[in-house]
């Protein structure tokens, strides 16, 4: 609760004693009129529309929190968590940024980029991502197999790999 006093107080620009009692309120089921007009005490004499975004400002934080503990559990439960990794997901209150975070560690559909790994493609993908051959079809040569036909396939199947690798890099 205390994180969301001090994150709304900083997003409405509101003072934090006068946030944390409209919270308090809220939290016992108080709606929006009555806490305006008859807590004002409790509230610093906060107008109905500044309750009114604390309210909306609560439900945010609040969804984002519990898509916070399903995204731990996710990760958790498939042994990817690491400590900086809570970390980041703990200081984020942003639901592009988490979504962002979390995206590597979604559970994907089946692309051609996990076809490509499984006929034995991503050597070849590092390869052509590290720029040092200067002929991408002679290397690729050496990953024809019955399943990659030709050294055109294996490059193409090494380009889905890395267009997945970009689009997944939380960097760009």
């Amino acid at each position: 609760m205390d994180v969301f006093v001090q994150l709304i107080a900083e997003e409405l620009q509101l003072p934090s004693n006068s946030v944390a009692g409209t919270l308090r309120l809220l939290k016992e089921g108080c709606t929006v009129p009555f806490i305006s007009r008859y807590r004002k005490e409790q509230t610093g004499g906060l107008k109905d529309i500044e309750v009114s975004q604390i309210n909306v400002a609560l439900e945010k934080y609040s969804g984002l929190q519990k898509r916070k503990e399903t995204i731990v559990k996710a990760i958790t439960d498939a042994g990817k968590m690491t400590d900086c990794l809570q970390q980041k997901i703990d200081e984020c209150w942003d639901s592009a940024q988490l979504e962002d975070i979390y995206l590597p560690f979604k559970p994907k559909r089946r692309s051609k980029a996990q076809t490509a790994r499984e006929h034995g493609l991503e050597p070849l993908a590092d390869i052509i991502m590290m720029q040092r051959e200067n002929d991408p079809e002679k290397v690729a040569e050496r990953f024809v197999t019955p399943d990659v036909p030709d050294a055109k396939s294996a490059i193409k199947g090494a380009q889905d790999i890395i267009a997945e690798q970009v689009s997944e890099d939380q960097r760009s």
